[in-house]
């Protein structure tokens, strides 16, 4: 396993702006945020849509299932996948002044029984068998400092993280950068999980795309989306009717 350089790391910092603070490795580019008054709910837009797996999940198993991050961040998705909707959480974070940031400006709750941080390279932490087939709801969202294309993008990586998978999960990716291609790292993904499996928002005005991949093709019908989107909406305040507009599969059934 390749052994972490704390040298090498970038620095972590953070800024406030009115009720919001944000997470910065060193550079202007918003790594995650979170409200100060609302530190478990999540505040960006993007982040919202990584949670766009609860559409297909049935809501009777979210409590007690499994949820992993790949990128720590803000911790945002894990707080709120903790606290909100009591999912075991793993978080896999290669920077330990990520998680020195996230326990103490942004509300991290410390390590229990349903909540664990792993300071690894997530590329080879998800290899491990004891995550292997675990995981419900999978977020990947792996950037460096500078934000310009995604650190893990291979063929070989989304395979793996296919491998984490329960036959019910699935896997959102954040997919954003100035150097990245979309185009490139959707067809990755679809060769992993097949076409039929792979479904994507429109980006988001800051231009994030988030991605879906479900281990198990599953197309559910309208009028179950709907009635899992208004309960979405209602319990969470986020505008997941209107998701149904934005995301669409890549392939027909």
């Amino acid at each position: 396993m390749r052994k972490i350089n704390p040298h090498s790391l970038p620095e972590v910092n953070f800024s406030e702006n009115g009720k919001v603070r944000y997470l910065h490795l060193g550079t202007p580019w918003v790594q995650g945020s979170m409200l100060i008054a609302k530190p478990y709910d999540i505040e960006l837009e993007y982040v919202q849509r990584m949670m766009v797996g609860l559409l297909f999940l049935d809501p009777a198993a979210v409590t007690g299932g499994h949820a992993m991050q790949l990128g720590l961040g803000a911790s945002t998705l894990t707080k709120f996948c903790y606290k909100k909707l009591n999912m075991t959480c793993t978080a896999i974070e290669i920077n330990p002044g990520v998680l020195h940031a996230c326990r103490g400006w942004f509300k991290l709750p410390p390590d229990d029984e349903r909540l664990r941080v792993v300071l690894a390279d997530a590329g080879q932490e998800i290899q491990k068998q004891e995550w292997l087939g675990t995981v419900d709801l999978l977020h990947v969202d792996l950037y460096d400092q500078e934000a310009a294309l995604p650190v893990l993008d291979s063929v070989e990586f989304y395979d793996q993280c296919r491998n984490l998978l329960t036959e019910v999960g699935c896997m959102t990716v954040n997919l954003f950068g100035r150097a990245s291609s979309y185009e490139r790292s959707l067809e990755k993904i679809a060769q992993v999980f097949r076409e039929d499996a792979v479904w994507d928002f429109k980006p988001t005005r800051e231009g994030n795309t988030i991605v879906l991949a479900q281990r198990t093709p599953h197309r559910p019908e309208r009028e179950a989306m709907q009635s899992q989107a208004d309960s979405i909406e209602q319990q969470f305040g986020w505008p997941a009717g209107k998701w149904l507009k934005m995301f669409k599969p890549l392939a027909k059934f």
